[in-house]
């Protein structure tokens, strides 16, 4: 009589969009899984979350996750049109840089996403509270150990399984375990984040000005260049303007392992002036609306030598901490977890190296390549120095300076990993 084989077991430290992500793709490879976050709950509302675009091939593997099409095509709309301009702020006008109207992204709100991904998960899996506090690697290489605090009890768990997967973010304390001397890397610059809810105030002043300043809002995502500075601009479902407006500064210092700082009513002022000082009214007047604006501390790294280690890999901003320019982050995330999830089916449980090899291989390139892309366009946007160019002026820029921020120069972004090309041809 045969015994049936008993399921292997990954622990994912993070759940965030890229640990649910992950947590889907090896459920659906055959997986047993167990997820590890320090929230208490579900970051159902988030205050700090904001919105994201999804590429074709993170939109598709997404939807095959879905069982109803419904919901996600509810929670997202299509972006046709990416648009830079150039804003005057003196004269209070836009004049447009660039504009691709062949965009096809989706744009949706941070936790409707996660949402939409966590409800789709057996709500068993998730150790909601846990801290994660170390691991090891048994002798013979073949399990991992974890060890996580429960922050309401203070007690210390261990949890044993097959794969330790790292999607706990940039500040990955599992990457730094094996590359101690890879470091964070302050972009040079901060952004100021907010979205503003106007499902109340469908016709009010501001809203009936923003769209006639921008009045492809709700398809197009709209970058503004200032002297020293850009924005970004866009529609989000159910009637929220989601924008983003980065600052040259020095490094703040950070406390904890979040990017987020906390910023009281006297800076959030300093802000809205200098936005009335920088933006067209219109934009300025969101800016001023919206209430709980946050700021971000940007930052990336230069590409890993490898993401993974036996029975260890990395996924998602642990993988590949990256600026947001380019919309690359959450990204990067769904499509590394489809990618591990695929390569793992595809070498089986015994041949756990030989799957996460060829995960390496496959994702390491493409996102060490996009990483330094984002950096580069971020460093022109803003005005930064650059080794090979000087730095950028938006008033004598030629077109073919231009058409450089355009997403479709973003290396492999039409690339399909052919690991997955039979599934998610686009």
């Amino acid at each position: 009589m045969s015994v049936k084989k008993q399921r292997l077991k990954a622990i994912i430290v993070g759940g965030s969009i890229g640990g649910v992500s992950c947590a889907k793709a090896l459920i659906l490879a055959g997986w047993d899984v167990l997820v590890i976050e320090k929230s208490l709950a579900p970051p159902t509302l988030s205050p700090t979350g904001a919105g994201l675009a999804l590429d074709p091939l993170a939109r598709k593997i997404v939807a095959s996750w879905i069982h109803q099409p419904e919901p996600f095509q509810k929670l997202t709309l299509p972006l046709t049109i990416f648009q830079n301009q150039v804003t005057d702020g003196a004269k209070k006008v836009n004049s447009v840089l660039t504009r691709d109207e062949n965009f096809n992204c989706v744009i949706a709100y941070w936790a409707d996403l996660h949402g939409l991904l966590y409800n789709e998960l057996p709500p068993e899996i998730f150790l909601w509270g846990h801290q994660f506090l170390s691991f090891c690697i048994s002798e013979d290489k073949s399990t991992v150990k974890v060890k996580a605090k429960v922050l309401q009890t203070e007690e210390i768990v261990e949890i044993e399984g097959d794969l330790l997967v790292a999607a706990d973010g940039g500040r990955s304390s599992i990457r730094h375990s094996f590359l101690h001397d890879t470091k964070l890397r302050y972009a040079g610059y901060c952004a100021w984040r907010g979205v503003l809810d106007f499902s109340e105030n469908l016709n009010s002043e501001t809203i009936q000005g923003i769209r006639k300043a921008y009045p492809d809002l709700g398809k197009c995502v709209y970058t503004d260049l200032g002297p020293g500075t850009h924005s970004l601009l866009d529609e989000l479902p159910y009637k929220r303007v989601n924008w983003i407006w980065f600052v040259n500064q020095l490094e703040p210092e950070l406390k904890g392992d979040s990017a987020t700082m906390k910023v009281g009513s006297d800076m959030i002022r300093m802000m809205h002036q200098e936005a009335e000082k920088v933006w067209i009214p219109e934009l300025a007047k969101v800016i001023k609306e919206t209430e709980e604006p946050f700021l971000n501390v940007i930052h990336d790294c230069d590409p890993l030598p490898q993401i993974s280690w036996n029975n260890v890999v990395l996924i998602g901003d642990a993988a590949h901490p990256t600026t947001p320019h380019c919309a690359r982050s959450t990204n990067m995330a769904i499509i590394d977890a489809a990618v591990l999830g695929k390569c793992l089916e595809k070498w089986g449980p015994e041949n756990l190296n030989s799957a996460l090899e060829e995960y390496q291989a496959i994702r390491l390139p493409v996102t060490s390549m996009q990483v330094l892309h984002s950096r580069k366009v971020g460093r022109i946007k803003q005005g930064l120095n650059l080794p090979d160019r000087e730095p950028f002026d938006q008033k004598r820029a030629s077109p073919e300076e231009c058409e450089f921020f355009l997403s479709k120069n973003m290396p492999f972004v039409i690339d399909v990993p052919r690991i997955l090309d039979s599934m998610f041809q686009i």
